[in-house]
């Protein structure tokens, strides 16, 4: 015990440690303020947005991605070809399985919980009109992600 106790009488003395710096080739990280949020192809200005963490849902292999759906914006009824496992970090959530498409019917999910989309089973999701703020959901999945539409001659995205 007193070996132990004189091994550590330096550090006890000076009062300080000191950690070896991060080596940011082996932990990236990146800062909430430097993540950048772009618009979805085609979608209207202020509907839903993606923020690519790792990789892309357009590449082979996981993805990780971010998607902020902001208020009076849903996705259409689709699905995909793998499952996507999500989280929700911030807002209000509103989801539903079926090819119909009914925002009436949709059911609220908040910050912290998880929903597993199933592969090749339709559902939307979006905020409903009147929430106070967007929903920022976390997404990672297996891609290329193949993604099929309930009702193909209709926008994916759609004002609710």
């Amino acid at each position: 015990m007193l070996a132990l106790l004189g091994g550590l009488a330096p550090l006890l003395l000076t009062g300080t440690a000191e950690a070896s710096p991060i080596n940011t080739s082996e932990t990236m990280y990146t800062l909430p303020n430097d993540i950048e949020f772009t618009r979805q192809a085609g979608s209207p200005p202020k509907s839903v947005e993606n923020a690519l963490l790792y990789s892309s849902p357009t590449k082979e292999g996981i993805y990780y991605t971010l998607l902020r759906w902001y208020p009076g914006y849903m996705s259409a009824p689709h699905s995909y070809a793998s499952d996507r496992l999500c989280v929700v970090l911030s807002g209000t959530w509103w989801i539903n399985s079926g090819a119909d498409f009914d925002p009436g019917h949709t059911v609220p999910v908040k910050a912290g919980t998880f929903v597993r989309r199933i592969a090749r089973t339709w559902h939307y999701d979006g905020v409903r009109r009147g929430e106070p703020e967007p929903v920022v959901i976390a997404i990672c999945g297996i891609g290329p992600v193949d993604i099929r539409l309930a009702e193909p001659d209709k926008p994916l995205v759609r004002a609710v």
